[in-house]
């Protein structure tokens, strides 16, 4: 009698479950619901509440998500012990992450994913390296996705003797390799092709911290006699060099493997790095302030406070000193070797310092009190002092000793509660007052838009002259910052309200320089003139012979008459409608006003003024034409701050303030597309126009400070020319950049991009294109 039934029959209890997922298992198949009733009791009691909540909304996901029982089940089984090593903070990243690999790879593979996401974790020993796992698996997918299967069944392997960054570079190396020899591709992730282990080789480090990390926790408690927090950092993605030491929180965050060094085991590394930072956090009582101290002065406190933390701790273990000095070997050229020479001189008493700075120093840390670290301080300051004036790079004069930390657990800065500034700071009040009122009262001329207070007059105010001053002198409010969402491509998913767009006054430039423009452009515009001419609405025609029309045609109706006497059908269309032939087009360039824009073209012009001519010599054509339009500009920096400028609005007249708006443009700051095409798109689409046209023009892809995936911002540019289409707003794009087809069409589709190889043409080739689109 088969035992899977009965098995399967007294475990199924349900009311385990919490309420809100009560229905749950209805949801679920057969299999994937037997994996629920085995894992539910032990996922109570190794997760707390919310650790089960997530764990059983992921199954859900995942379940809805469609791609079979497998991933379900793999999830259930193997979520509780990754959230044991790891952190119950891991399952919703988790779930996210697989979330997005279903629109790359099949369920199969994302349930082996899942599968080998213990095993990972085990290796890799941080939440932190885990996420980054699973970015690098994204990674793969992106590039080759055939790899993945091979590559996940020799993941132990992998694992046991690579870092992540050296992983990463054996995958990408196979990957640049054979992108196209699918059959090679699989021998290769498989491990069994020659020059994957030729690479596999190369790439591996001597110790791995995961497998000396016990030995390391015991030798610290045997020499301080309290346990510390042992965390793995992967910094070798471009290189084997790794993350330097550092601790925080008091935790000690080592490279998470380590090669020998000039014939020192990696072991004896660890322990050097390790014991350093523990003897850092038994002298430090309190974090050093770093407020007005130069790079310099930091560097040569954190020197001295580097001597002093290891003569502390040889002072109550003096084999430290022979173990710790056998690191400080020959010194090189510049202030790094000027370093090194005073560290050596510091720790090793039998080395006799040829340098004259490195034995002043040695003189002056012999008398120095080791348990006063303000001491310490002034002795590194008075350091700073005597080196002052030589080539000093806080990023390439770094000590050359393996096993000394990055200090930052010496300083402390100031943290600015900006949360706090913005609730001291009034808000900004509004006050109708009388005409009374606002002569007699002194007016800031230095007020900008943020002043405590703002009088506004209920009635016009003239001046002698007979003009009011709101007319002279009055400013438009700016709109308050919008909120739009963001597409995430990689769980597929859009993120409400992530992005804020803040609409900034437009700056002022000349206007006589853009008249110097548009005369210097004379033959260009004389030229479209007569184009655009072509296309200007002839007036009224009448269409004749209609059923249905405004009025009655006396010529067809005499005709239909005679038809009629002589026993002929006559012709019932009798009528006519004059119609009036107007163009109902409104447009509006959106321009792309990134720091990129300033870059030089062909000929010397910047990116920027070639910009400002198109603009000037199109909206004089199209003022001639009678077309609504508008010249918005965008530029980013950051999702909180995607500032956006109106140069020209549709209900503004096109004349000498629109031109020094455009002249007043200017480069700066990053390209984020996606929010800048949904804000412009919601000014389109207040239009009453029969056709919009949306016309972006920028010189490369989207891009901003606070996103490293180069493909994020091109699929939430995609869905946002997406959305606007779904809104009746036409989408196109004329891009500078030669290499925009790798892009450009993914956003905008094949039809709806140009690129124009000679940036020089650009004031020439926008009319043209308007024209062209808008025939």
């Amino acid at each position: 009698m088969p035992l899977s039934a009965p098995i399967s029959e007294a475990t199924e209890d349900w009311s385990l479950l919490p309420e809100e997922h009560a229905g749950l298992p209805g949801r679920l198949s057969e299999d994937a619901r037997r994996a629920l009733a085995s894992e539910l009791v032990q996922a109570r009691r190794r997760l707390s509440p919310r650790g089960l909540d997530g764990w059983l909304r992921g199954a859900a996901a995942l379940n809805d998500m469609g791609r079979g029982a497998g991933v379900v089940t793999a999830w259930l089984d193997a979520v509780p012990g990754l959230a044991r090593d790891l952190g119950e903070d891991v399952i919703p990243d988790f779930a996210a992450a697989c979330l997005g690999f279903a629109s790359r790879t099949s369920g199969a593979v994302i349930a082996r994913i899942i599968e080998t996401a213990p095993l990972a974790a085990r290796r890799l020993g941080d939440a932190a390296l885990f996420a980054a796992y699973l970015r690098f698996l994204e990674h793969v997918l992106s590039r080759a996705p055939r790899a993945m299967r091979p590559m996940l069944e020799h993941l132990a392997e992998l694992l046991d003797v690579l870092t992540l960054g050296g992983l990463r570079r054996w995958a990408d190396w196979g990957i640049e390799a054979h992108r196209t020899d699918y059959p090679e591709l699989e021998r290769y992730f498989a491990l069994a092709s020659d020059a994957s282990r030729a690479v596999l080789k190369a790439e591996r480090k001597g110790t791995v911290l995961v497998d000396v990390q016990r030995r390391l926790s015991m030798y610290l408690r045997a020499l301080w006699g309290r346990d510390f927090v042992l965390v793995p950092t992967a910094g070798d993605f471009e290189s084997r060099a790794g993350l330097r030491p550092f601790a925080a929180e008091f935790m000690l965050h080592l490279p998470d493997a380590l090669d020998d060094w000039n014939g020192i085991p990696g072991l004896d590394l660890y322990r050097a790095q390790a014991a350093h930072l523990a003897a850092h956090l038994d002298a430090l009582a309190a974090p050093i302030p770093a407020e007005g101290l130069t790079a310099l002065e930091l560097a040569c406190v954190g020197l001295i406070e580097d001597a002093r933390a290891e003569a502390r701790a040889i002072r109550r273990f003096p084999n430290l000193r022979p173990f710790w000095a056998r690191f400080h070997g020959e010194s090189g050229p510049g202030m790094a070797g000027q370093f090194d020479r005073i560290a050596r001189a510091l720790i090793d008493p039998d080395h006799d310092p040829e340098d004259e700075i490195a034995a002043l120093m040695r003189a002056e840390f012999a008398r120095l009190d080791l348990d006063d670290a303000q001491a310490s301080r002034a002795l590194g300051l008075a350091l700073a002092n005597r080196l002052y004036g030589r080539p000093f790079s806080a990023h390439s004069d770094i000590p050359s000793c393996p096993y000394r930390c990055d200090n930052r657990i010496l300083w402390e800065y100031e943290e600015i509660d900006w949360s706090a500034s913005a609730a001291a700071r009034p808000e900004q009040v509004r006050k109708h007052v009388s005409v009374s009122e606002t002569v007699n009262e002194v007016e800031v001329e230095t007020a900008g838009d943020d002043a405590q207070e703002i009088w506004v007059q209920s009635s016009e105010f003239f001046d002698d002259d007979g003009t009011s001053f709101n007319a002279r002198e009055g400013r438009e409010p700016l709109a308050p910052p919008v909120l739009y969402e963001e597409f995430d491509h990689r769980i597929q998913m859009v993120r409400p309200a992530w992005a804020t767009v803040r609409e900034s006054r437009a700056r002022l430039g000349d206007p006589a320089q853009a008249e110097h423009i548009l005369e210097q452009h004379r033959r260009v515009t004389e030229r479209l003139r007569h184009l655009l001419d072509a296309m200007r609405p002839q007036g009224v025609q009448r269409i004749r012979k209609l059923e249905d029309g405004d009025e009655l045609d006396l010529n067809a109706a005499v005709a239909a008459a005679v038809d009629t006497r002589l026993r002929r059908q006559p012709d019932m269309r009798v009528m006519m409608r004059s119609v009036r032939h107007r163009r109902d087009t409104a447009v509006m360039v959106l321009l792309d006003l990134s720091e990129s824009t300033n870059d030089p073209a062909p000929g010397g012009q910047t990116v920027l003024e070639l910009t400002q001519a198109a603009c000037l010599l199109l909206s004089a054509a199209v003022a001639r034409l009678g077309d609504a339009f508008a010249i918005h500009g965008f530029c980013s920096d950051g999702r909180h701050n995607v500032f956006y400028s109106r140069l020209k609005d549709f209900e503004q007249p096109w004349g000498r303030l629109a031109m020094a708006r455009i002249m007043g443009a200017e480069g700066r700051l990053s390209t984020r597309m996606g929010a800048a095409i949904r804000h412009a798109t919601a000014h389109l689409s207040r239009v009453a126009a029969a056709r919009r046209l949306l016309l972006v023009l920028t010189d490369g892809e989207p891009a901003d400070i606070d996103i490293r995936d180069p493909l994020h911002l091109r699929h939430d540019a995609r869905h946002a020319v997406e959305a606007a289409r779904r809104q009746g707003v036409i989408p196109f794009c004329l891009t500078l950049d030669p290499a925009a087809d790798r892009y450009a069409r993914h956003i905008f589709g094949m039809r709806n991009i140009q690129v124009l190889e000679r940036a020089e043409r650009l004031p020439e080739r926008l009319p043209q294109l308007y024209a062209a689109l808008t025939r």
